[in-house]
């Protein structure tokens, strides 16, 4: 709620403090005064549009500043941190500056913001209801979302069954949706994959099998210099003619001369032990050169054709499906996966068909018991309201609230909602924007909240001439209202009956000073006498008038009994 606004330089008024609190309160002065620029600086406020003629004459700006007591609103505080500002031990303070150009700026919780976050907090903090301004309830949506706060538990329940219906049939929708709109380019891919699948599994390539290949291929190329060196490296060390010359033959000889002197000179013992162990070293490389030659494919030129062929069977696989034979053969497993999901898509497309028309059938079920309960609380609504109306001096108006079928589900229901009001009886309902003249809109709208007080979330409501074209009996029955809604919330009303200024629990007076070359305006509260004698002006116009006076006691009588 409001604790307390600031305004300086606006409009008529130099410099005023309005202390508010709970409950109610009340706001009376002079014609002229200035009362309405108390609702235009609370409008600044809350995002309303800066006009430079409200600038005072002479003052280079106007500045309101506004302090909330927010310490349960974690809505309030959690915009008022994205936007920079701070909430700080439960309070936001807001400002607004006009200048005499025209400009316009605004800080929230200390921090310099755009003026569309005040307007995004205003819908949290203040609900404004004047001859100008917009009504809470102007828009279809918010009057669906009253009547449904208004419907209580019964509304909300069958709102919340309804919602999980909902999003289940629109995710069900959407697959089902998504799997017939794509089915061709689906089954495209299908046969794409297949395809690709096919010609993998067809040639079964193994992993490594392009490099092994490689190197086969490499040796055969190269088939008959590998078998002449090789041959020649065997001549080389174990030659078949007996003349001694090769490797072998030469390392025995060397070692038989050494064997038979190292007897007389053991210095030569290490050098038998190596041309022993050389010989025996010759001797493997012979046998290997051998074994060598003898695994050389004779029909290598046959076995090199087929190697090329699968070379190029492989490279094939390599250019559509990856770079080596191992991504081949990844892209083969994918594919496979793949072609197991696409080819459940019939059965998945017939699940999903069966599963919307359940979702449909539970659909049409929850959206009829969410429209039985917003039926009903929509007669009770009307009732109760009309039922206030009478006492606000509007004893023929009717509330009307319409819940008709909008023929399609939305995520809210099928319903949609209207509050209409019709004036006279024989006359025909219209919105409640239209079917009131600003006087009578206000006390339709009072009517409204105080019958919907137990279930607003708003937490301060302001009223501007609520009271206009009454007076007598309606006007105290309207104080009474008043009264009542501010057992919830904090309530404010600018007025000019004493009737209603009775009931209120806070009295701040507009004062009108022009002593001074311009005229000026400030704010005090009001106790004791002065109330009493602002009362009496507003019954007389006269604040020191007898009758007048006593007439005031009659009615802080009155509006005490009511308590």
């Amino acid at each position: 709620m409001i604790q307390e606004i600031s305004i300086n330089d606006l409009g008529v008024i130099g410099d005023a403090t309005l202390e508010l609190g709970p409950g109610f309160t009340v706001v009376t002065g002079e014609t002229g005064a200035g009362k309405t620029m108390i609702v235009t600086a609370l409008g600044l406020l809350l995002g309303a549009r800066a006009d430079a003629g409200s600038v005072r004459r002479g003052a280079s700006s106007a500045v309101v500043e506004g302090r909330w007591d927010i310490p349960d609103h974690a809505t309030v505080a959690e915009r008022v941190e994205d936007a920079g500002g701070a909430v700080e031990d439960g309070e936001l303070i807001l400002t607004r500056t006009v200048s005499a150009e025209g400009r316009s700026r605004a800080t929230v919780g200390g921090r310099g913001a755009p003026v569309a976050v005040l307007g995004e907090l205003a819908d949290q903090l203040v609900t404004v209801h004047g001859q100008s301004d917009q009504i809470r309830l102007t828009s279809s949506t918010a009057q669906r979302a009253a009547l449904d706060g208004f419907g209580g538990t019964a509304v909300e329940k069958a709102l919340g069954r309804y919602v999980a219906v909902y999003d289940t049939w629109q995710q069900h929708a959407a697959d089902l949706e998504t799997l017939t709109r794509d089915q061709d380019d689906r089954l495209a891919e299908a046969a794409r994959l297949r395809e690709a699948s096919d010609e993998i599994e067809a040639a079964d390539p193994q992993p490594g099998e392009d490099a092994e290949l490689q190197e086969r291929s490499d040796r055969l190329g190269n088939l008959e210099e590998l078998r002449l060196s090789a041959g020649l490296a065997h001549e080389a060390i174990s030659s078949e003619s007996l003349d001694g010359t090769d490797v072998i033959g030469l390392v025995e000889a060397a070692r038989r001369a050494v064997e038979r002197v190292a007897g007389a000179d053991s210095t030569l013992q290490p050098v038998l032990e190596q041309l022993t162990e050389l010989g025996i070293q010759a001797s493997e490389a012979s046998a290997s050169l051998s074994s060598y030659l003898g695994s050389l494919e004779p029909d290598a030129g046959h076995d090199l054709e087929l190697i090329n062929e699968r070379r190029a069977l492989l490279a094939g696989l390599t250019r559509k499906y990856g770079e080596t034979i191992d991504d081949v053969i990844a892209f083969g497993q994918r594919a496979s996966d793949r072609l197991l999901e696409l080819d459940g898509d019939d059965d998945r497309i017939v699940a999903l068909q069966e599963a919307v028309a359940q979702d449909e059938q539970a659909l049409e079920q929850a959206a009829t018991t969410l429209t039985q309960a917003r039926t009903k609380a929509a007669a009770d609504l009307a009732k109760r309201v009309t039922t206030e109306l009478k006492t606000l001096a509007m004893a023929g108006a009717t509330l009307v609230v319409e819940v008709t079928d909008a023929g399609e589900y939305r995520r809210h229901g099928r319903d949609q909602v209207a509050i209409l009001l019709q004036p006279h009886s024989g006359t025909d309902p219209r919105p409640i924007g239209k079917g009131a003249s600003g006087g009578e809109l206000s006390r339709v709208m009072l009517a409204i909240e105080v019958v919907m007080a137990g279930s607003t979330t708003v937490p301060t409501f302001v009223f501007d001439e609520v009271d206009a074209g009454v007076g007598g009996a309606a006007a105290i029955e309207i104080g009474r209202r008043l009264a009542k809604l501010a057992e919830r919330t904090q309530v404010i009303v600018v007025t000019h009956l004493a009737q209603v200024a009775a009931f209120a629990t806070n009295h701040l007076n507009v004062v009108k000073d022009a002593s001074g070359a311009v005229t000026s305006s400030s704010v005090r509260r009001l106790e004791g006498d002065e109330r009493l004698q602002e009362m009496a002006r507003l019954l007389s116009g006269l604040g020191d008038s007898a009758s007048g006076m006593e007439h005031a006691r009659e009615l802080l009588d009155v509006a005490a009994q009511s308590d």
